[in-house]
């Protein structure tokens, strides 16, 4: 805003930032549905037309109007291509937010997955043999693998299992 002024006024910016305060209190701002001053006081602010230090030189009737508003206009014209500036910096870094198809409960709570089988291995106990997967699970904190027994696997998550032929050997 100060640039806007600095920029329109030059050396004499100081002495128009009174007009500066009051194009931006009365601007109406989308994220508020208001101008801020009007949102802070719940009232219109006043105009500025009579904001003169004591022993400067004063214009009267008309041109004073004029004058003012010719300078609120010019500032609300800065401050418009200003902020349309911020809105489209603002836009060239904003990217879409993208969501993959998760699977949540009735109570809508994550539920993990398994997405499918790594690997394959045999556990020896004393009297049994045991065939473990290795299964790769979705989980909120990325990929997890767990060695499960593939006869609950199988008999829980049937499609991670390609259907088996059975070929028979004929001699």
């Amino acid at each position: 805003m100060l640039r806007a002024c600095i920029i329109d006024f030059g050396s004499s910016w100081d002495t128009y930032l009174h007009l500066a305060e009051f194009s931006y209190n009365n601007s109406y701002h989308s994220s508020i549905k208001a101008a801020p001053f009007e949102a802070l006081y719940g009232r219109k602010c006043l105009s500025p037309l009579c904001w003169v230090e004591v022993g400067e030189k004063q214009l009267t009737g008309p041109e004073i109007v004029q004058e003012t508003t010719d300078r609120v206009f010019q500032i609300k014209d800065r401050l418009k291509a200003a902020a349309d500036r911020q809105k489209s910096y603002a836009d060239n870094r904003r990217r879409p937010l993208e969501f993959q198809d998760i699977r949540v409960d009735d109570k809508l709570r994550f539920v993990e997955e398994p997405v499918e089988v790594m690997d394959w291995k045999i556990q020896k106990l004393r009297r049994n043999r045991i065939k473990l997967v290795k299964v790769r699970w979705n989980s909120r904190l990325g990929p997890e693998f767990t060695w499960e027994r593939q006869d609950q696997m199988k008999a829980k998550y049937p499609h991670l299992f390609p259907v088996e032929t059975e070929t028979s050997t004929t001699s």
